[in-house]
């Protein structure tokens, strides 16, 4: 059924035309426990994740990890945001049970979580393939990029992705596409249709997310490449790019888990409106929060790769005080007293 092409029958606004609250429960199937678990899970591990990459851009002398930091700082912002605004709705609905009709006559606070879901659900899929633009021209075309260029320069591409993500989410609200109370009645999406203008919302929604896993995955395999060659040939000694390793296992990373993630539910919506089939509200929320655990195992891959940073940090000053003639063995350097180089 394509909601964005009928009128609305008697005087239903358009959110509640195809499905109308309140919904049986079925508690196989909804919980509050998804809801608050995740966001348990999301909102800590992302605060934490931004304050080590807060330290680290303080720290870092290299201009490229500090592109790449402000990136990433973007990320876990989007990723925070995302959990705590869709989260908190959900929790909500479940804690209180209010109804939708009731306290949203006018569909504005369903276009609001249906504007949240597409906005937050995209921007990290747009950030990562923008990362993996600017990996790529800094790997394999070091000189198209000016070392003048200013940090601001990496905000406002942040906020470019922001823009572009937000002004597909508002599309619904221009008759592209229509937002709709999803069962169990605890949150809003787009309409998932093979027809109309819903059709075309699908389509856009589902490639976008495709191609920005694409080129991730295109680039970052380029630039891996890059990085084996520059790193094995015969003046590996002179041109080893730690940093560059590490920022790019980092995406590596971050593409695989978006992918994992993200790809069911994109698929799904495109294979439905390919071929006219309906998706059934489970799997529909099944893949939803598959995609919600990108925002949760993200800032994991900070965190982990700061303590293996810090770790590494520490063997190298231990190795240097045993080198030096200390008579302590520390961090499994096991160099013996007085050992000198």
């Amino acid at each position: 059924m394509n909601a964005s092409d009928l009128p609305v029958a008697n005087n239903t606004p358009v959110c509640y035309s195809i499905k109308s609250p309140p919904f049986n429960f079925n508690p196989s199937v909804t919980s509050i426990y998804f809801s608050a678990i995740f966001m348990a899970l999301g909102l800590p591990s992302n605060l934490i994740a931004f304050i080590v990459l807060f330290k680290s851009f303080q720290r870092t002398c290299s201009r490229s990890r500090s592109f790449f930091l402000i990136f990433l700082g973007g990320l876990v912002v989007t990723d925070f945001m995302g959990l705590l605004v869709t989260g908190s709705i959900v929790v909500s609905f479940y804690v209180t049970h209010f109804n939708w009709r009731q306290i949203d006559p006018n569909c504005h606070f369903c276009n609001f979580m249906g504007m949240s879901m597409v906005f937050y659900g995209l921007c990290p899929l747009l950030l990562s393939a923008t990362m993996a633009v600017e990996r790529f021209i800094g790997i394999n075309h070091p000189f198209a990029r000016s070392t003048s260029m200013p940090k601001s320069r990496t905000v406002s591409m942040v906020l470019m992705v922001w823009l572009i993500a937000g002004c597909i989410a508002l599309l619904p609200l221009t008759g592209l596409g229509s937002y709709h109370i999803q069962m169990p009645g605890s949150w809003c999406f787009f309409n998932i249709s093979s027809e109309g203008k819903d059709m075309a919302f699908s389509l856009i929604f589902s490639l976008v997310g495709l191609v920005c896993i694409a080129v991730s995955f295109l680039l970052n395999t380029v630039s891996v490449v890059t990085l084996i060659k520059v790193c094995c040939g015969q003046d590996r000694t002179q041109r080893r790019r730690d940093h560059e390793v590490e920022m790019m296992v980092q995406l590596i990373l971050i593409m695989i888990i978006a992918s994992v993630c993200w790809c069911p539910l994109l698929i799904n919506i495109l294979m439905s409106v390919v071929t006219a089939a309906s998706v059934t509200p489970e799997m529909l929320l099944f893949y939803i929060r598959m995609a919600t655990w990108n925002q949760i195992l993200d800032p994991w891959i900070y965190i982990m790769c700061q303590v293996s940073r810090l770790r590494s940090l520490s063997l190298k000053l231990c190795c240097l005080e045993g080198l030096s003639g200390s008579n302590t063995y520390c961090c499994g350097c096991a160099l013996p007293p007085g050992t000198r180089s």
